[in-house]
């Protein structure tokens, strides 16, 4: 099973920009697609973005598309999400996510991080 580890999270105004970094270890990173998830108090736990095992591919959920970009280092065993023009409604604990299967990494991965808090304030 791989370990995630995720990093990056914060406060930030509306406009602003942030990095989110997940470190993988435990089993062979570039096996695995990735992906993000986010949670906000009193609401499910959504899909954000996805990225497949080579990086060739990435899916992103209606709400973040042309804003956030997720990408992977396989060298360095990590995965990133760079949101730009963030907005308050995208305050959440945002979760990296890992699964064997590039499908299943966009409804019910199998390996989860932590989450890190990411607050935007209006």
């Amino acid at each position: 099973q791989v370990q995630l580890v995720e990093s990056g999270g914060g406060l930030v105004q509306a406009g602003g920009s942030l990095r989110l970094s997940c470190a993988a270890s435990g089993r062979t990173f570039s096996s695995y697609a990735m992906g993000w998830f986010r949670q906000s108090p009193g609401k499910e736990r959504e899909f954000v973005a996805a990225i497949t095992r080579g990086g060739g591919t990435t899916y992103y959920a209606d709400s973040v598309k042309g804003r956030f970009t997720i990408s992977r280092d396989n060298a360095k065993n990590k995965l990133y999400l760079q949101m730009n023009s963030l907005k308050p409604e995208d305050t959440a604990v945002y979760y990296c996510a890992a699964d064997l299967s590039s499908f299943a990494i966009r409804t019910t991965p199998d390996a989860w991080g932590q989450g890190t808090q990411v607050t935007v304030s209006s």
